[in-house]
């Protein structure tokens, strides 16, 4: 049976990819710093940032869905000044590079790069290491796939939780469509196996929403008596910041009904 490789199968994205994949009957290997109790999958231990472990991960590899990424704002759930300066490159640039390199000398068959929607007008370092990585994808030898996907909803969710303790919110009018990972899951495994290659559709959330009006919900699942302030917003800077609507398939799951399922009896005065 052919073997799929999952780098950053781990993470809230990479756990719902293998999940799908065992689902439908795939030989999987997750490739991480540390393995999880989990049985269904073969596991290697390694490093994207420093290639330890990698090429004895690749052997005998036929599809490679990379997952992996370093978000320092993703991890905190906030942003912080650094993050207008400097973002690490050594998992989303080096590691994919050397990820690359390693997979054609094992003749792997499809690479496929998960990214992010907007980054060729977004200016956080972030964005713009991200872009780097998915350059490197694109002019690759090697017969790859790069998904664009819009932020996740458990990011949104971070992001909001850290304001709580305001009693004022300002947020963006600006349109915004941020998906399940869940959703994106799905579009990715099927990415994966569909025959096709190159830039396949981006995926985000089925409804366009100022993030004003994101927040809005959030805050009424949570019962938190917050007032939101809109902020006008130019295009070009929200743009910049990665407000933007994704163009491509819609995923399922609204953001007010994921809200239901994490916080279900959460309606308390706060």
């Amino acid at each position: 049976m052919a073997l799929t490789l999952v780098t950053g199968g781990t993470g809230h994205l990479g756990r719902e990819i293998v999940d799908r994949l065992i689902r439908n009957g795939h030989r999987v290997r997750l490739f991480a710093r540390s393995p999880k109790a989990r049985s269904d999958v073969e596991w290697t231990r390694g490093d994207l940032a420093t290639g330890a472990g990698l090429r004895d991960a690749l052997r005998d590899v036929d599809t490679v869905i990379s997952a992996a990424t370093y978000s320092p704002i993703a991890r905190r759930g906030g942003i912080r000044p650094v993050d207008f300066f400097s973002s690490p490159s050594a998992v989303d640039v080096e590691g994919t590079e050397r990820l690359l390199s390693l997979c054609q000398e094992q003749s792997v068959r499809h690479f496929l790069h998960v990214s992010i929607v907007g980054l060729d007008e977004a200016t956080l370092p972030y964005a713009r290491v991200k872009l780097a990585g998915e350059q490197l994808v694109r002019a690759s030898a090697l017969s790859w796939s790069v998904v664009r996907a819009m932020p996740f909803y458990y990011l949104l969710d971070k992001m909001l939780a850290g304001l709580a303790w305001l009693p004022l919110w300002p947020m963006p009018t600006t349109a915004f469509n941020p998906v399940d990972a869940s959703d994106v899951a799905d579009h990715v495994v099927a990415c994966a196996f569909d025959g096709a290659r190159g830039e396949r559709a981006e995926i985000g959330g089925p409804e366009d929403l100022s993030v004003a009006a994101l927040a809005g919900q959030y805050r009424d699942a949570r019962g938190l008596h917050r007032k939101i302030l809109p902020i006008a917003m130019s295009e070009t800077k929200a743009r910049g910041m990665g407000f933007v609507v994704s163009q491509g398939v819609r995923g399922r799951l609204a953001w007010a009904d994921w809200l239901r399922r994490q916080y279900p009896g959460a309606r308390h005065a706060a």
